[in-house]
């Protein structure tokens, strides 16, 4: 096994007014010191997005490094009418799944490879949404493909304070038809499709500040109030929630690393070239349950 690093301080060069930052001075193949995973935490407790640059790493480099901030959560198993959108056939290990359009033989490789997607929280949809998700670039199209990382602290500080009350104390409903871009259908039968009830604003479990917690993609409505109050109460918190002040957008480059606060942001995908691969690697952190902010 690789030595532990000798880099006792690590550079934080923050990347947008939003959330972002870039981490340098760290080699994410060597073992790293509790000091430097302290610092590295402390990072992203303030600015949510952290990127590492001109990382070479292997998945076992990727799962090691992860694990210092949480047990990996296994990916999710989609209901069986639902399978061929997520199961990629060279998605070998449960913590891993390949975000890509990459077929082998015609067969998807992973899962939700092509065009953009709306902005969403992982597994935001379960009993436990994972805590952190981790993100490794190992192949980019030419153009396009970025992801969007909105702040939701910022958004609900942006809140005015009408809004605030109307949604003090509610839940949504989180559903996932594994779609990229189309809102959900909320029949009345959600036996065999993934759904869950949440906050609409949850208390960070690490910070203790308010966070967002609705997205575009999952979100089918508020509980306990007409279809017609929740569609317009859910408008307003989208169009709240990506303001384009509060968003970092991150241009992949080769051999990036990114990692995010999955309770503290939404995330979204820019279209790019159908014709073109893309393939990220992706592992995540499991969460605990998610608690009403005050």
């Amino acid at each position: 096994m690789a030595q532990a690093t000798t880099a006792q301080k690590i550079t934080v060069t923050p990347l947008s007014h939003a959330c972002g930052a870039e981490i340098s001075g760290v080699d994410l193949t060597k073992d790293l010191t509790a000091d430097v995973i302290r610092q590295i935490q402390d990072a992203w407790n303030e600015h949510i997005v952290l990127t590492f640059r001109g990382q070479n790493l292997s998945q076992e480099d990727q799962l090691r490094f992860a694990s210092h901030f949480g047990p990996l959560g296994k990916r999710k198993q989609a209901p069986d009418q639902l399978k061929e959108r997520t199961e990629g056939v060279l998605q070998l290990d449960p913590h891993v799944l390949l975000v890509s359009n990459k077929k082998v033989d015609g067969v998807p490789v992973g899962a939700f490879g092509d065009g953009d997607m709306w902005y969403h929280i992982d597994s935001g949809y379960t009993e436990r949404p994972y805590a952190y998700t981790f993100l490794y670039g190992v192949e980019l199209p030419t153009w396009g493909g970025d992801t969007l990382f909105s702040n939701m602290y910022m958004a609900y500080d942006a809140m005015p304070a009408d809004l605030k009350q109307r949604i003090h104390g509610k839940r949504a409903l989180h559903v996932h038809e594994y779609k990229r871009n189309e809102k959900v259908t909320v029949g009345t039968d959600l036996s065999n499709t993934p759904h869950w009830y949440h906050p609409v604003v949850i208390t960070h479990p690490k910070t203790r500040r308010p966070s967002l917690f609705v997205d575009r993609l999952m979100t089918a409505r508020i509980e306990g109030v007409s279809q017609q109050e929740s569609d317009d109460i859910l408008g307003q918190l989208y169009e709240i929630g990506e303001r384009e002040d509060f968003v970092y957008a991150h241009k992949w480059q080769l051999g990036d690393f990114v990692m995010w606060d999955n309770l503290a942001t939404i995330h979204a995908r820019t279209y790019f070239p159908k014709e073109e691969t893309r393939l990220l690697r992706r592992c995540t952190v499991d969460g605990d349950l998610v608690s009403a902010a005050a």
